[in-house]
């Protein structure tokens, strides 16, 4: 009875969840203690939490994706998950003297903000399970040894918080400032993620809005403390000319600096031009609501003039507001735009023989896969991994050969995904119908009419391991983890299981044990071909073979239990396991 009650708590993603945090545990250093024993509190503590709140079946007020699991476990790790792995990865530069203090606190603060972030909404989630154990009348005494055991947690996760900051800062006060800013990003994250779900209903999971919450809150939250420490002349993090990520190395020669330089202009340049594009529904929706009584008296044209308002907005946003901001924070001597050109243009033949390269593989794959989708039946699922497939052709050789324009590229391709979804979710015109007419020609059980979020998972799924390596990076393959997990695990993974698979991990789920070996077989084979090249083009890394294995067969794992939004967790757990 006790062996079947543990394997009903400890289902296959959970186990791979649990395979996942035990690898990185595993490698914790000494010198990350604390961060280590809250990372275990918090996989603890998240595990109780997703057997509560899946034990209250849809008694909850939230309506979230239907035929997912919730996922909280698996939304709750990842980030912190990441940033530990990034403390690692950095801990061993620190001893070789490759980067400064400065760079190591500076990451040790994002996990601390990233891993508060999700304990508070876990704790949000618990008092819910509290709640609704007490309106259906619940034995008083499970209750009591539920709640001592969150309280437990909590209070542990907060003395492990303290310690680690009591041992290294030299202040009280910044101390106290520190722990009030970390304190922030969780409120902040409880009130975002109750606004995800209520405006979003039945389109992401728990673990998947934890994962969207976490990930916002903490970017936004660094971009707000650069912008209040310009303001009051505060030291925030490390003394950088950037916010993504870390530049400041002492030791390195001059043309890697300048390299590193562009690398923090790039990232400070996506995070303003998010920011905006984030703004214009909220500027958008103020001033239809003034002009509504305008609009209704003039009906003539109203759909006219309402997209009008929407491309004025667009306009004043990413060509005056942003700019401003980025010009203030960051010192831009020019128009953050004609840099843009200015750096496209310093390599004329690569970068634009680049994009030349980039217009034709979307246009022509694009074409064809949308006339396919009209006129065949093939399989939904196999038409999208051909977009996979094509990311693989597009992305390698600019990794290779010009990551710094590929991760403008990234950026800018995600304006314009953003910008198309909301010109799709309001229904702008002239081109509102068609791109929704578009973009229902690829979706999924995981998209809805309100939101699709396949497109932009695939392009963050790609993006983040790349933007994530900026900077100190002694593997090799950690760029390419989300590359090598969509675009080639993952395909493989489907197409494989799809025409030959027969045996499946689960009696109700349709991932197959033929799939999986295939596509964690077909990455093994990729990463066995690319380190040879990497070595070729003069990139100097170590890279060591069981740690690879451990993270291909892990990521490979997960895509076959998980019923989360692989696209999504895969490359940030392949890229976690890539830099141990």
């Amino acid at each position: 009875m006790a062996t079947g009650m543990a394997s009903s708590m400890l289902n296959g993603e959970r186990a791979v969840v649990l395979l996942f945090v035990s690898s990185i545990l595993y490698s914790t250093r000494i010198s990350l203690l604390y961060e280590g024993l809250s990372f275990s509190l918090l996989t603890i503590f998240a595990l109780f939490v997703e057997i509560s709140v899946e034990s209250y079946g849809s008694a909850f007020p939230f309506k979230t994706r239907p035929g997912a699991s919730s996922g909280i476990l698996l939304g709750a790790v990842t980030l912190p998950g990441v940033a530990i792995s990034k403390l690692i990865q950095l801990s061993r530069a620190l001893s070789v003297h490759e980067v400064g203090v400065e760079e190591v606190e500076f990451i040790r603060l994002q996990y601390w903000a990233t891993s508060t972030t999700c304990l508070c909404v876990l704790v949000f989630l618990c008092f819910m399970c509290h709640h609704e154990s007490k309106k259906t009348n619940s034995v008083s005494l499970h209750n009591d040894c539920h709640m001592k055991f969150s309280i437990s947690s909590i209070a542990l996760f907060i003395a492990v918080c303290y310690l680690s900051f009591s041992a290294k800062s030299s202040s009280k006060w910044n101390m106290a400032l520190t722990l009030l800013w970390i304190v922030c990003h969780g409120v902040a994250a409880v009130k975002f993620i109750q606004h995800v779900l209520n405006t979003f209903p039945a389109c992401a999971s728990f673990g998947e809005a934890l994962l969207v919450t976490a990930g916002f809150v903490v970017y936004f939250g660094d971009m707000f403390a650069c912008t209040t420490a310009r303001l009051s002349s505060i030291a925030y993090g490390v003394e950088r000319s950037e916010i993504n990520t870390i530049i400041q190395v002492c030791l390195l020669k001059t043309f890697i600096q300048l390299k590193y330089f562009s690398e923090s202009l790039i990232s400070f340049y996506i995070q303003g031009m998010l920011l905006g594009l984030l703004i214009i529904p909220i500027l958008f929706k103020s001033i239809l609501k003034k002009w509504e009584l305008y609009m209704t008296m003039t009906s003539s044209n109203t759909e006219v003039k309402r997209s009008t308002i929407f491309y004025l907005c667009l306009a004043f946003i990413l060509l005056s507001i942003v700019p401003l901001w980025m010009q203030f924070v960051q010192d831009f001597h020019v128009h953050p735009f004609l840099w843009v050109l200015k750096f496209v243009f310093s390599e004329p033949h690569k970068r634009l023989s680049l994009c030349v390269y980039w217009v034709a593989v979307i246009c022509a794959s694009v074409l064809r896969f949308y006339n396919i989708s009209k006129n065949s039946k093939i399989e939904r699922i196999l038409l999208r991994k051909y977009y996979h497939l094509v990311a693989v052709l597009m992305f390698v050789p600019a990794v290779i050969f010009q990551p710094l324009f590929l991760n403008l590229a990234f950026g800018a391709a995600l304006g314009v995904f953003l910008v198309l979804e909301i010109i799709r979710v309001w229904r702008i015109w002239p081109l509102g119908a068609v791109v929704h007419k578009f973009m229902n020609a690829f979706t999924d059980h995981r998209d809805s009419d309100l939101l699709i979020v396949s497109h932009f998972s695939l392009l963050l799924g790609c993006a983040l391991p790349i933007w994530m390596s900026s900077g100190f990076n002694d593997r090799p393959l950690a760029p390419f983890a989300g590359i090598l997990s969509l675009g080639i695990g993952d395909t493989m993974a489907s197409m494989v299981g799809y025409k030959y698979g027969v045996l499946r991990w689960s009696k109700t789920g349709k991932k197959t044990v033929e799939g999986t070996a295939a596509g964690i077989t077909s990455v093994l084979a990729a990463c066995s071909a690319l380190l040879p090249l990497l070595a070729a083009t003069g990139h100097m890394f170590t890279q060591h073979w069981l740690s690879l294995l451990m993270a291909v067969i892990v990521s490979g794992l997960l895509e076959a239990y998980t019923a989360q939004l692989d696209n999504a967790f895969i490359p940030l757990i392949f890229y976690s396991l890539l830099c141990l």
